[in-house]
């Protein structure tokens, strides 16, 4: 076997890639398009275009980044068809995408530590995710689900707090939380009141009383508004400081590996245990490095879009 090419294709390492079985396009007679995954410690999925003649050579181009998880993404693997893409990762949830438009159709929580790997089956809507929870979970997916799915992330990126009260309904059985469907309804929650839920709120006004309910809905609304802020501003995110969700000014390096607002990083090693606000695990050191790199491409990014 003989190296074709080689790309620096994430900065931080890759952790897997995939290609797509099915060609994107059929040109000309032996010309040939296929797409290629590749996912990373960066918390990016990248798409590429491959094209390969006896002609012309060996051909890779940069198409497009998927921003779906916010930590780094272990898995990523094609549906038989083309038209999903899968990604597992250390933030615990998998990640289902439509290929085509690039939105999210589906994101599955119920794995409990990081999600190592993931498969679609051959000639059925069948999905297989593991995890280092030691469980592997299979999934079925139906047509008219991830076509309301798809038309949800539309909508997000028109903005949540346009969602009626049967779109915030539709959100609330995705995430796993259809119980509280009645509650909301009756309460009038439609997407505007859903981004300015509190956890008094949930607990007053709502009479949510279990305490890991309340948890895990405040924790779904955090996500949906770093989506809509993410999209709204157009802000890469991996220029956002992981914990308050802002463009980093001063951005350092934990021992963790990853990056954070400085000042933002040394208030919770001070006020918290000396754990990462990443991955919850023990920091084994306290130490703070300038990430150079990183504040040089926040300074070209806002150059350009200041201009």
């Amino acid at each position: 076997m003989r190296c074709l090419h080689s790309e620096k294709a994430h900065d931080l390492g890759v952790t897997c890639c995939d290609f797509s079985s099915q060609p994107v396009s059929d040109g000309e007679q032996d010309f040939q398009f296929f797409r290629l995954a590749s996912c990373g410690q960066d918390c990016q999925i990248k798409i590429w275009i491959v094209s390969f003649t006896h002609i012309l050579g060996f051909g890779l181009k940069y198409k497009s980044t998927l921003s779906g998880h916010s930590a780094p993404v272990l898995a990523c693997a094609f549906s038989h068809d083309g038209q999903m893409l899968v990604s597992g990762s250390v933030d615990k949830s998998v990640v289902v995408y439509d290929t085509n438009t690039e939105n999210i159709l589906h994101t599955l929580t119920q794995h409990t530590r990081y999600v190592t790997t993931c498969a679609f089956a051959l000639n059925t809507l069948l999905l297989a995710t593991g995890s280092m929870d030691k469980t592997v979970n299979i999934w079925q997916f139906d047509t008219e689900a991830l076509c309301q799915a798809g038309s949800m992330e539309d909508q997000l990126k028109q903005f949540t707090d346009d969602w009626s009260e049967e779109d915030v309904s539709t959100w609330l059985s995705e995430q796993g939380l259809k119980d509280l469907v009645d509650v909301f309804k009756m309460n009038n929650i439609d997407g505007k009141e859903l981004l300015n839920l509190t956890k008094e709120s949930l607990a007053d006004d709502l009479k949510i009383e279990s305490l890991g309910l309340r948890s895990k809905v405040l924790r779904k609304i955090e996500e949906l508004r770093t989506k809509v802020k993410s999209l709204s501003s157009g802000i890469p995110d991996e220029f956002l400081c992981p914990i308050t969700r802002e463009l980093m000014k001063d951005p350092v390096i934990a021992s963790d590996g990853y990056s954070y607002e400085k000042e933002a990083i040394e208030n919770w090693i001070g006020k918290k245990k000396r754990t990462s606000p990443m991955t919850n695990l023990i920091l084994p050191s306290v130490v703070l490095t300038p990430n150079r790199t990183l504040k040089m491409a926040i300074d070209r990014w806002l150059e350009t879009h200041q201009k």
